[in-house]
């Protein structure tokens, strides 16, 4: 049960209603923005609700306890803000919304319908579909610590202590082989194989400010998971960040950090459930111990 502002309320029962939705978006940088399916701008709380975006909402649902609730808002990309190199770079990952249905006559009589973050983005030509996921979404992300053989750390945080200062380099693009592979020029001097599994930021070009996972480090290709969302030239440059397998192995043998792994490297795994017992049988063929 929820209590509606009276304003709100005396405007419903009026018989005929002018209302319409509005989303107020804030990205994780700071960033605000705001959209609403009306045919002209609405302001309130400080921010204006742009019209003529093609926004509009589409299938929602509402879930008891502690499921999680969502829905979808589908619109066109457009220079109103929402750019294509800005959801691929993502910055409106994890970005909180907040879903009004709101008189268009008078903003201020409106009401909260949902707080959610953005979930899934779908991206299809010159459109997208964001999926809207509720705040029991947050009761999904994983706290805590695992019991596991790899490391739980991340590399270089307050868990793992590896200073990463000493495990960056710089360097600069020399070609684009692929979308997704870049061919590299990398200062100083390293092991191949190092960035496996690290991170690029970009320091230059158009994606700067920019990161990215790398998949693979080979002399000097660099293959990342996924095509930079804007255009690569010759000449950006990047910082490349050390990765790690979550192994002992590698914490020991490459950072000499295996007193502060964060994982049970001798924990008993899945070949312990299958192994005969000693003494059982002289030949464990699957055939009947009784015969």
């Amino acid at each position: 049960m929820r209590d509606l502002p009276p304003a709100f309320v005396a405007h419903c029962a009026g018989g005929v209603t002018t209302l319409c939705r509005c989303w107020s978006l804030r990205r994780r940088d700071g960033v605000a923005l705001g959209f609403t399916d009306h045919d002209r701008d609405l302001t309130f709380a400080g921010l204006v609700h742009a019209a003529r975006t093609g926004l509009e909402a589409a299938e929602a649902s509402a879930e008891g306890g502690f499921a999680v609730s969502g829905g979808d808002v589908a619109g066109a990309l457009s220079s109103l803000g929402l750019t294509e190199a800005d959801i691929a770079g993502g910055l409106y990952d994890g970005a909180s919304v907040e879903t009004w249905l709101v008189d268009w006559t008078n903003p201020e009589t409106r009401l909260l319908l949902d707080i959610g973050t953005i979930g899934e983005i779908r991206r299809e030509d010159d459109a997208f579909v964001a999926e809207l996921r509720g705040v029991a979404a947050r009761l999904d992300a994983e706290i805590g610590h695992s019991y596991r053989a790899t490391c739980g750390a991340v590399l270089g945080d307050a868990r793992c202590r590896v200073d990463l200062a000493a495990w960056r380099e710089t360097g600069r693009v020399l070609a684009l082989p692929e979308p997704a592979t870049l061919r590299v020029a990398i200062d100083g001097t390293f092991a191949d194989g190092l960035f496996t599994g690290g991170r690029l930021a970009w320091t230059g070009g158009a994606n700067a400010g920019l990161s990215a996972d790398l998949r693979l480090h080979a002399g000097d290709l660099v293959e990342l998971w996924e095509a930079p969302p804007r255009p690569v030239a010759a000449g950006d440059t990047f910082t490349l960040t050390a990765g790690c397998d979550k192994r002992l192995a590698t914490c020991r043998d490459r950072f000499a950090n295996a007193v502060n792994f964060q994982g049970f490297p001798h924990m008993p795994g899945n070949d312990t459930l299958l192994h005969g017992v000693p003494g059982s049988a002289p030949v464990l063929d699957g055939g009947s111990y009784f015969r």
